[in-house]
């Protein structure tokens, strides 16, 4: 007889992870009984189409693919209930805790198609066997050699806390993911987040939750707004593309009119609670050039905006465009190290033309490198992990920009400000 198992998937820093595998056990199991040495957990990476997913080893390094398939390292094991909340008492669910993190191989629960210059993250099918490798309990309660080889189910809340809206015309309104606020005490604002390169394609999911956008709709983001819409569309290949299918520095894009009939098509479904003077735009990466891409193109349309890593050539931003964009509010976010989208091409120079003439209220958080603040992710010498430095999003997301270009604290009406604290205070 095959034993189930649920998944759960947390949404963290570094994206997706199973955190989580839940066993359906025969007979309730107090904690006394267990130990991380009970189990051993073995996972293949699958593609929807039931082919083991091959990856590169690392975002960088592509000239070696390797099977994405391995044991993961259990952290911890307990009772507990269906959704993996550790429970005081004997239950008939045992959770696995995993450990997670770049440095654990097949933890990701997404995976991106990196053999295509061009190609998008997916969430993956994660064929989990889960084999009893030591007896639990005594006596005609022992148990044995089970082995959970059956998914019931995969649990990932953070995703969960948005709806979709699936187009029936691309070329006139995108599919897009969004989140509702609480909806007491008046109008709210509404924060247009523009996913990166990777996160393109036809999963609207992973335009919202292949990063850590999630994080904006927790109780400490939304307190800083008073409640706020999330509005993320997706765009089948990347925003950069101008029509040709392919990057490159055009400063163009193909989805310029469509992603504002999108926003407007979002703001007209909810008119009555939106308050369209406080229209956020921002976004990373990919996201961050559409991000000067719409704020050069409807510069009077968006409160402020906060474009991360953005890949909008300077030479191709006119003058004309930074006369009417330096009115406008914008915190750039960015690292030196950054090797994907050199900064000194992109956000440098068009940052110093903003100051130039005049900007009164843009900033510039400018990281020496990307590091983990928060997951705990080490490196193989045991210190803080560091990132690729374009992943710029990740202090964002985490409200970790606080400095501005010459180091020292944003302050706003007396008071340090973060990113979020400061867009929260944008009204046109």
């Amino acid at each position: 007889m095959r034993n189930l198992y649920y998944q759960m998937i947390d949404v963290t820093d570094f994206g997706p992870y199973v955190t989580k595998l839940i066993l359906a056990m025969p007979r309730k199991v107090a904690a006394d009984e267990l130990s991380k040495d009970s189990f051993n957990v073995f996972v293949e990476m699958l593609s929807k189409k039931g082919d083991i997913i091959e990856l590169p080893k690392s975002f960088i390094e592509r000239d070696e693919f390797v099977p994405s398939k391995g044991y993961r390292v259990i952290k911890d094991v307990y009772p507990s209930d269906i959704k993996g909340n550790r429970s005081s008492e004997p239950s008939r669910y045992v959770t696995l805790e995993l450990e997670i993190g770049p440095a654990y191989k097949c933890s990701s629960a997404l995976a991106a198609d990196f053999k295509n210059i061009n190609g998008h993250e997916r969430y993956t099918v994660n064929d989990y066997v889960v084999t009893q490798i030591k007896e639990i309990g005594e006596g005609d309660e022992q148990l044995r050699g089970l082995v959970f080889d059956l998914c019931a189910g995969v649990f990932n809340p953070k995703k969960e806390r948005f709806l979709e809206y699936d187009s029936e015309d691309e070329s006139k309104i995108l599919r897009y993911g969004y989140f509702i606020p609480e909806l007491k005490g008046g109008k709210k604002p509404l924060i247009v987040w523009l996913h990166g390169a990777g996160e393109g394609g036809d999963d609207t999911s992973i335009s919202y939750s292949g990063n850590k956008v999630p994080a904006l709709t927790e109780k400490w983001a939304q307190d800083k707004f008073g409640g706020a819409f999330i509005l993320s569309p997706q765009c089948p290949t990347m925003w950069l593309d101008n029509g040709s299918g392919e990057y490159g520095d055009s400063g163009e894009s193909r989805y310029v009119q469509v992603l504002k009939n999108t926003i407007d098509h979002f703001i007209d479904r909810f008119e009555y609670v939106i308050d369209t003077d406080r229209i956020y735009v921002g976004g990373d990466s990919n996201g961050g050039f559409m991000t000067m891409r719409m704020i050069m193109d409807y510069p009077d349309f968006f409160a402020a905006a906060f474009p991360i890593c953005e890949a909008m050539i300077d030479e191709k931003i006119t003058d004309a465009h930074i006369e009417k964009m330096k009115e406008l509010p914008i915190w750039f976010t960015h690292a030196k190290n950054d090797p994907i989208v050199v900064p000194e091409k992109y956000v440098k120079p068009t940052y110093d033309r903003l100051m130039k003439a005049g900007a009164k209220n843009v900033h510039f958080t400018f990281w020496d490198k990307i590091m983990d603040l928060h997951m705990g992710f080490k490196d193989e010498n045991g210190n803080p992990f560091e990132y690729l430095g374009h992943f710029a999003w990740i202090p964002m997301l985490n409200d970790d920009c606080r400095l501005d270009y010459d180091g020292k604290p944003v302050v706003v009406s007396g008071k340090e400000v973060t990113l979020l604290d400061w867009l929260a205070l944008q009204k046109k």
